[in-house]
Parts: structure tokens; C-alpha cells; sequence
């Protein structure tokens, strides 16, 4: 029988859940260590956006008629709350 626990320092080493390829493990002693302290109970620091599903023919129409990016139409759209009229109001005040 093989023994698979190792020892560091005379200490016998931690219990690893998962060992990668590259050479990273994770031993339970420390992600119990991270779940008690809290670390994972803390909202994220940044709120999460607001995804509005902007139609594709909105994003065609504004990119067609303004001549403008994907990208730039749909955050038109999206300042606009997906309103296609006001989106291209707003494209023409700009």
C-alpha cells in the first residue's frame, strides 16, 4: 500500500481536494479557512449592469441610417431603454 499523505517540515501536509496540471492545489483546510471567514458572503463590489435586449432590426435600423458600429447602436438602444425612437432622437441631438 502506497501512502499518499506527504509531510513539510515534519508536519503532515494538507488534505488536497484537487490537484491541476500546472501545479496548483487546493487543500481543504484553506477553503474551509475561506467559507468561516466570510470572504464569500460579501456583495460584489460592483452592481451588475442593466442588460437591455435590444431588437435586431432596432440595432440594423439606428446602424443603417446613422452609418455607425454594432456596438455604438446598441448602447444607443440601451441609453434609450430599448426606446427606438428615442435612440434615434438622441443620435441626431448628438
Amino acid at each position: 500500500m502506497v501512502n499518499t499523505t506527504y509531510r513539510i517540515n515534519d508536519r503532515p501536509g494538507p488534505e488536497v481536494i484537487v490537484n491541476f496540471g500546472d501545479g496548483f492545489a487546493y487543500s481543504k483546510q484553506r477553503m474551509d479557512e475561506a467559507f468561516r471567514s466570510g470572504l464569500f458572503d460579501k456583495p460584489p463590489s460592483k452592481a451588475p449592469k442593466e442588460v437591455h435586449a435590444a431588437k435586431k432590426e432596432d440595432v440594423e435600423l439606428i446602424m443603417n441610417e446613422f452609418e455607425i458600429s454594432r456596438l455604438q447602436a446598441e448602447r444607443a438602444l440601451a441609453a434609450a431603454n430599448g426606446d427606438v425612437v428615442k435612440a434615434l432622437k438622441d443620435l441626431v441631438s448628438a
